[in-house]
């Protein structure tokens, strides 16, 4: 697990971590992709990665953005090997990244979307434990919601390693909740079942046990991590615990709209090319 302290001092940073960071900060600022930054540190160096992130998620605090909670990204064995990493890795979600359900994506918003179907959950008490247990994360969540999550990277055409996508702090993007909150009582999130049409169409399918197992395990990761560093989910933390299935690109135009079975259903739109919102 990452030992990334909770607050940088600037004076202390490595300049190739400054470097990755403004790099990253300017595709965002842009709209123009990156080269990967992969290149700036060593090989596979993910503790450094996570520095880069938190350096431009200060910035983001400093300028006046606020976090609401954290996302969890790689929780699929199979996107783990394809990146040759064990374990997921995390983002920070801030306030101006939320999209309303059913509402519609700006065109040129992001760089290149995609969008993944997810458990949110939402904290109705601390996870401060270094070693936190899916009975703790059961007590802690007071409900969860159907999500879509859009990613999106700063890094052109998503060449990206494990490296790069954590110092672009989890390829983050925006997400979309839906608005109906269900108690966790009776709901086996591992058995839940996930479809996602994009314009009427499947895009994606899966269940919670393709999520680490179940969205619980991942959410106990994430607060065991976020401890470990002194940095824990709060109460009222949003936690995007991670992709039921494949992601789908977006393209302007699009509509999605997933349905999680026993939490609901959420959907969102891509405003063509040259219509105004």
């Amino acid at each position: 697990m990452p030992t990334v302290p909770d607050r940088l001092q600037p004076d202390a940073v490595p300049p190739a971590v400054v470097k990755a960071a403004d790099v990253l900060a300017e595709a965002a600022r842009t709209g123009a992709a990156c080269p990967p930054v992969r290149t700036l540190f060593d090989d596979g160096d993910i503790e450094t990665a996570y520095v880069v992130q938190q350096l431009n998620v200060q910035r983001g605090v400093a300028a006046g953005r606020r976090i609401v909670g954290r996302k969890i990204g790689l929780t699929s064995p199979a996107v783990q090997r394809q990146l040759g990493v064990d374990q997921p890795d995390f983002g920070a979600l801030f306030a101006d990244m939320a999209v309303p359900e059913g509402g519609e994506v700006p065109a040129g918003r992001l760089l290149q979307p995609k969008v993944e179907a997810e458990v949110a959950l939402v904290l109705g008490s601390d996870l401060p434990h270094r070693q936190c247990t899916v009975v703790d994360v059961l007590r802690a969540t007071e409900f969860a919601l159907p999500a879509l999550e859009i990613v999106d990277s700063r890094v052109q055409d998503w060449d990206i390693s494990i490296v790069d996508t954590v110092a672009d702090n989890a390829s983050s993007g925006l997400y979309v909740l839906g608005g109906s909150p269900v108690p966790l009582t009776g709901v086996n999130l591992r058995s839940v079942r996930m479809t996602m049409t994009r314009s009427g169409e499947v895009a994606s399918e899966g269940t919670g046990a393709d999520c680490l197992g179940s969205p619980l395990n991942a959410a106990a990761w994430l607060a065991s991590a976020l401890a470990e560093m002194g940095d824990p989910l709060r109460t009222g933390d949003l936690v995007l615990t991670g992709a039921l299935g494949p992601m789908a690109p977006a393209s302007p135009g699009d509509e999605f709209e997933a349905r999680i079975s026993n939490l609901g259903s959420v959907r969102v739109g891509f405003v063509a090319e040259g219509e105004k919102r």
